[in-house]
């Protein structure tokens, strides 16, 4: 088991029983020690709708009440919802989720009572977890209160304050409702805001939807979708509930990084934070400063902090799969809008929505007028590690392995290593190169002025990695 850019990531054989009741263990131990909590002190535990997750949040119940914590089941529900309860209960939290990756995968996510762990947790619980496993671990499940009602009505009631009443009237909205725990909430809350509201694809099959690269299969239903139901949109999320997934009237998806640009346009940031992955006409689209990171929430929410420390009032954070995270209070309706600083995919949703209502245009012509330049980005699945550890390694030796590989795409004018290789080439294209820290994933990211530049530019990178898979 290891961390990946958000939690704890595995094969399910690897992560049920043993692994989930040890790490669970550590956690706790690590809470105790630190004074985040005390013994008897409750920690709330969610999960989302793969078939693996009642059972391995049933394993952690039981290790977190050997432990000396009392844990509340708070069942299927998003992820922002139940660190948004915990929060408010000043409680650390527990989410049995692997958000986009597919069903044989899993994982958990670790909150402390003030929001989402971060690196240095990660490897003092990593630390734990390797002393304790020369011990004899109880498997034994647990049991916690219920309390799934009363953090849905807290995250509900929250995201009711995000826009004016009826904000959203006028519009026609189609909910791609998946296998995502965040389904019905998505239904209620632009219901909620007067839209019209049409329920698409419900699933008891967990079907993983990546908003950071949209499978051709999903870009096809949400076609169809917009087409036959003329509708002004279509949204949904991941597994989890912490990414959003906006289509415009033609069902093509948006950008999740211009998903957050619009967020910050509603929200008036002082400071954003953003991975290096996110569109680079960023520093260029706002009257605010831009802090860029690795990849993963705990490296943006550094990057918060470290603004907050720096002075600055109003900071956001997103990433790159359209996940947003407030650093700090907000009030874009008026009502205050107390500060998140975990990946919320409500967020995003609606702000896109409602600016497209508040300007009477399309999505389509809102994402234009934006003027960002033209991103894409894909992945090659089940990419074994080991071959893409071996690619960056080769590549990142030396300049001339570089500029000898990418020979087929352009001349290097910059090489950003912040995380992976984003490459700029004199013609201002950019490639970017880096391994999921989820999965065994090889991700591509590019940049260019037009769609058909960036298409191409993509397959160029994608074939180039495998071509590299391919050699002896």
């Amino acid at each position: 088991m290891k961390f990946g850019t958000s939690g704890l990531r595995g094969l399910v054989v690897d992560l049920q029983g043993h692994a989930s009741a040890l790490y669970a263990t550590a956690f706790a131990r690590y809470l105790l020690n630190k004074g985040f909590a005390k013994p008897g002190d409750t920690l709330f535990v969610g999960g989302d709708y793969r078939p693996s997750s009642p059972d391995i949040a049933a394993t952690c119940m039981g290790a977190l009440q050997r432990a000396g914590l009392t844990p509340i089941d708070c069942g299927a529900l998003p992820t922002p919802a139940l660190a948004l309860y915990a929060m408010a209960k000043g409680s650390a939290c527990l989410m049995i989720t692997g958000s986009h990756i597919p069903a044989d995968r899993n994982g958990i996510k670790f909150y402390r009572p003030d929001g989402e762990i971060d690196k240095a947790d990660e490897q003092a619980i990593s630390a734990l977890a390797r002393k304790l496993d020369r011990e004899i671990i109880d498997l034994t499940p647990g049991r916690g209160e219920a309390a799934n009602i009363d953090a849905m009505q807290l995250y509900a009631a929250r995201n009711r304050t995000i826009l004016p009443p009826k904000a959203l009237a006028g519009l026609k909205i189609g909910v791609y409702q998946h296998s995502t725990v965040a389904r019905d909430e998505l239904v209620d809350v632009v219901a909620a805001y007067g839209a019209d509201v049409v329920a698409l694809g419900p699933s008891e099959v967990f079907i993983p939807v990546d908003t950071e690269a949209v499978s051709p299969a999903t870009i096809q239903l949400m076609q169809a979708w917009t087409k036959e139901q003329a509708l002004d949109a279509v949204i949904s999320a991941d597994g989890d509930g912490d990414r959003p997934l906006v289509a415009d009237e033609f069902g093509n998806p948006l950008k999740g990084d211009l998903l957050g640009l619009l967020v910050a346009k509603l929200l008036k940031p002082d400071v954003v934070v953003t991975p290096v992955t996110s569109n680079s006409g960023l520093e260029r689209a706002g009257d605010f400063s831009v802090t860029r990171t690795r990849v993963g929430s705990p490296f943006v929410i550094e990057g918060m902090n470290a603004g907050l420390a720096a002075g600055a009032k109003a900071v956001l954070g997103f990433e790159a799969n359209g996940g947003v995270l407030t650093g700090s209070a907000f009030a874009p309706a008026g009502t205050p809008l107390t500060a998140l600083p975990t990946r919320d995919s409500v967020l995003p949703i609606l702000a896109a929505l409602y600016q497209a209502r508040q300007t009477q245009k399309p999505l389509s012509a809102l994402a234009g007028d934006l003027g960002l330049p033209v991103t894409a980005a894909d992945r090659l699945e089940n990419f074994p590690t080991e071959t893409s550890a071996k690619l960056m390694a080769h590549l990142q030796a030396s300049e001339d392995n570089l500029a000898a590989w990418l020979k087929p795409v352009g001349e290097i004018a910059g090489i950003d290593s912040t995380d992976g290789l984003r490459v700029t080439f004199t013609d201002g294209r950019i490639i970017h190169l880096r391994p999921s820290g989820n999965a065994p994933e090889m991700r591509c990211y590019v940049e260019a002025t037009n769609e058909d530049a960036a298409g191409k530019l993509l397959t160029q990178g994608l074939d180039l990695i495998r071509s590299w898979a391919k050699q002896p």
